[in-house]
């Protein structure tokens, strides 16, 4: 009798456990609760409280997409190899072991050397970029170097700030764990802002040695960010000696710069008519701006250097102040 009960009772929670993981499982279910969910007073409050922050975000997204559009993000180009494409190579050996583990990369922004290019292209980044990839040291260069840097050091800082109001919004609005696992992307569609990756395009250089076999291969990368686009920045005002030309006080608008004006004016919007700073909005996102602009004569200087809201910034452009 016992043995019965029992397996009758195991038979009731196997039941038991079997209605439920169908009911948990079943994709009806899944849509009726997300359809409650989404048509709750709950999920229109919160609809309503994250729309302002919402159209900040994707204005910033759009000045991305703008500060993008503006350039290109590439430099000079290496020309070893570039006929390769019209070859076709194979490797006709009979022997049983072949050493042909690393092939030799061919493209624009890879410079095949010898072992010891590679190992001081390690130690002088820039000398060997500039000099391998034809990187000219003159006006025209400089100028363009400065636009690389400048619009990447707006994309780095302006994609951190999406980062830090998609966390946000995130954490504002909360929905239910299933709502995000199961229906993410109609969910951002009905608050309004597509979360769509946005990256700041680095380009990279490469210095790469492979060995005749094939056996042994070593590579350095140069990735053009921040860091390295104002070294060579400085490289090429260095050679040219143009330091007081438009180009030359561009190249002088460093990052550690650019922060030392932002703490000055307390990190806050300079134009009187706006005035707003990261006490007011946490997430703000500021940017340098020439007072007299350096097309018209305006210097690097700290008292031409002003902190603007990028709103002000993007419509000041390079008027001149009244």
């Amino acid at each position: 009798m016992a043995v019965l009960l029992a397996g009758s009772l195991n038979s009731g929670w196997l039941g038991f456990f079997l209605i439920v993981t169908i009911f948990v499982a079943n994709p009806i279910i899944w849509k009726i609760r997300k359809d409650r969910y989404f048509n709750s007073e709950e999920f229109q409050s919160l609809r309503a409280q994250v729309q302002t922050l919402v159209n900040e975000h994707n204005d910033i997204a759009s000045y991305v997409s703008e500060i993008r559009s503006q350039g290109a993000f590439e430099l000079g180009t290496s020309y070893t190899g570039q006929y390769a494409h019209l070859a076709t190579f194979e490797n006709s050996s009979k022997w049983n072991i072949r050493r042909d583990r690393n092939i030799a990369e061919y493209a624009p922004h890879v410079h095949n050397a010898s072992l010891q290019v590679v190992r001081n292209a390690s130690m002088e980044p820039i000398k060997y970029l500039m000099k391998y990839f034809d990187i000219k040291a003159n006006k025209e260069t400089l100028a363009e170097v400065q636009r690389m840097s400048n619009d990447i050091a707006r994309l780095e800082e302006a994609i951190a700030n999406l980062e830090t109001r998609e966390a946000e919004i995130t954490s504002t609005i909360n929905p239910p764990a299933f709502i995000l696992n199961r229906y993410a992307k109609e969910f951002w569609d009905m608050v309004g802002v597509h979360l769509s990756p946005i990256t700041v395009p680095y380009q990279t250089y490469k210095f790469e040695y492979v060995s005749a076999g094939g056996n042994s291969s070593q590579t350095v990368n140069i990735k053009l960010d921040t860091p390295t686009l104002e070294a060579l920045s400085q490289a090429l005002a260095d050679k040219i000696r143009w330091a007081k030309s438009v180009a030359g006080q561009r190249a002088l608008m460093t990052a550690r710069l650019r922060a030392e004006i932002k703490e000055r004016d307390h990190y806050t919007c300079q134009n009187s008519a706006c005035g707003v700073s990261v006490a007011e909005e946490p997430n703000l996102l500021l940017e340098v701006d020439h007072i007299i602009p350096v097309s018209k004569g305006g210097t690097s200087e700290p008292h031409n250097l002003q902190t603007l809201c990028w709103r002000c910034n993007r419509s000041k452009g390079a008027k001149m102040p009244s």
